[in-house]
């Protein structure tokens, strides 16, 4: 296959290949987000030569199109992030349904409660899908009632992302060079102190602007260490008004007010703080590991034979962090025939046996075989990271709205960050918020 082919000419290939062998082609569609990269990677039919998570699915696609021998072309329907969601359900209501639709983890139990999506036992059996293959946390995020419904695809976490040269000058590394991790509050706040009398520098950048994930993220984090049950076992109520919650609150805001988080900064930003050497960790989750190795590559970056991450430091008695994933799903109405639905198990084999290239991203693979694999654990800081797909934590299935609530915890903890708000009012509001939301949910 020329690398120069166009996307059209490829699909042309693969329609004239389907119509030769006397079997007219099967069109299907991929709903995703991910990003548009067309220019860089819409004639790339070689998921080796992608990086990044647009680079790699739209790769992935070209690559399936070009190869796959029953004729089968998937179209993509790229979305943006931010509205996905609501945009899917009105294409649903409209019926106008996606053949295939990636799908957060912890919004898949809203779709499966409301009988949208499609069980996938028997079809992944079909395909030669093995289930066991899992790994626990994917696991976890897509079997609901003993039925799986979604094809995991990842797993994605909480990180720190560490500038180890700022850790050195404050004397915070071991003989090896390794960065010295705090085990409680009252060391992160010392290694704080530390480090921004050494440096100038704030410990920490996170996202406070514009987004409310970061803040949730990290305060569900503080309270899984803490073995905390932040909803009650029905999923219908949330309970923040604990001695863990307090604790967690307690040491965000004390970050916050002694100038040891980055202030003002949105997602774009909170990035750019860490590669430019403004902080000396940046919180956020894996799919910057390769942009962040990029950067400490140059000679003049303030990383430079100085970047490490590992999961978020363990403050408390439980190893355990938030986590959650992307998976694939069969939307009810988005296959008309047999062909159609053998066309869709087909991709999704095709992206789960190409798990190890999606993981070049920095997400955690679904596939244990592929955690497993020398391959994968040869990547850069993998092993790093590799027990999370044991001890991620995501919010239970059976809580619904969670994208809601994830919005609701972050408002009210940037409320007390930015304007002083009482940690006891904080919590009276998120349980008001959040239980009020859970009780409009049939």
């Amino acid at each position: 296959m020329q690398a120069g082919m166009t996307t059209r000419s490829l699909l042309a290939l693969c329609l004239g290949a389907a119509l030769g062998t006397g079997h007219a082609a099967t069109e299907i569609t991929l709903a995703r987000f991910f990003g548009a990269c067309e220019a860089d990677y819409g004639k790339v039919t070689d998921v080796s030569k992608a990086t990044g998570e647009c680079g790699t699915i739209t790769s992935l696609v070209n690559q399936y199109n070009a190869t796959n021998k029953e004729g089968v072309v998937v179209k993509a329907e790229v979305a943006e992030w931010g509205p996905y969601y609501d945009q899917l359900t009105s294409r649903i209501v409209a019926h106008n349904v996606p053949t295939i639709a990636v799908m957060h983890q912890s919004v898949l139990g809203d779709f499966v409660s409301r009988k949208l999506v499609e069980p996938l036992d028997d079809g992944f059996k079909s395909v030669g899908i093995n289930t066991a293959d899992f790994t626990p946390h994917a696991k976890r995020g897509v079997v609901i009632g003993g039925k799986t419904y979604a094809l995991p695809f990842d797993t994605w976490s909480w990180l720190w992302h560490i500038n180890v040269n700022y850790f050195k000058k404050a004397g915070l590394t071991t003989p090896d060079g390794q960065p010295i991790l705090p085990k409680s509050p009252d060391e992160l706040l010392a290694q704080a102190k530390k480090i921004k009398d050494a440096t100038g520098k704030p410990y920490f950048s996170w996202t406070t602007a514009n987004e409310t994930a970061a803040p949730t993220r990290t305060f569900l984090t503080l309270m899984y260490q803490q073995n905390a049950q932040v909803f009650g076992a029905d999923g219908r109520k949330i309970s923040v008004h604990t001695p863990a919650a307090t604790n967690a609150l307690t040491l965000m805001n004390k970050l916050w007010t002694e100038g040891y988080i980055k202030k003002g900064l949105d997602y774009g930003a909170t990035q750019q703080a860490f590669t430019s050497g403004d902080v000396a960790v940046d919180v956020v989750g894996n799919w910057t590991i390769n942009d962040f190795l990029v950067a400490a590559a140059k000679a003049d970056s303030p990383l430079h034979d100085g970047y490490d991450v590992v999961p978020f430091a363990n403050l408390y008695g439980k190893k355990a962090i938030f986590a959650d994933g992307h998976s694939w799903v069969l939307i009810k109405g988005g296959t008309h025939n047999d062909a159609e639905k053998k066309a869709a198990l087909s991709f999704l084999k095709f992206l789960w046996d190409h798990d190890y290239d999606w993981s070049r991203t920095g997400h955690l693979p679904a596939n244990n075989k592929v955690v497993q694999s020398a391959q994968y654990q040869g990547l850069p800081y993998r092993k790093n990271i590799l027990e999370i797909t044991q001890i991620g934590v995501t919010t239970p299935s059976n809580v619904p709205r969670q994208r809601a609530i994830e919005a609701i915890i972050g408002e009210e903890i940037s409320s007390m960050m930015l304007s002083g708000k009482a940690i006891p009012a904080v919590e009276d509001a998120i349980e008001s918020r959040v239980n009020t939301l859970l009780a409009s949910v049939h």
